[in-house]
């Protein structure tokens, strides 16, 4: 490989993807292994925003804001989605 063929895959937007790939596997190692079931609630929480960054980077790489209103849709149902879950946590610890 030449230089300039190193030099485009050290390219910014290509280490912030690669770095998200990698949360997004370690997140997903978490989801199968987690030994109770908020840590798994937490692993799809951190999967689904990454999923979000991911739009938002390929966003910023492409020039063109089509994934962004996805990236923020995501997000947020993804942090309703915890919210639900903690208070589902909340009444059931309260019921025992």
């Amino acid at each position: 490989m030449s230089l300039q063929t190193w030099a485009s895959w050290l390219d910014p937007i290509n280490i912030v993807f690669a770095m998200l790939i990698l949360a997004m596997f370690l997140a997903f190692l978490r989801l199968a292994k987690g030994p109770s079931l908020p840590d798994r609630v937490v692993a799809f929480d951190l999967m689904t925003v990454t999923a979000a960054g991911i739009l938002a980077i390929d966003t910023i790489a492409i020039g063109h804001s089509v994934f962004l209103d996805a990236a923020i849709v995501l997000a947020l149902i993804s942090f309703l989605a915890t919210v639900a879950f903690a208070r589902y946590l909340e009444r059931s610890s309260r019921d025992e």
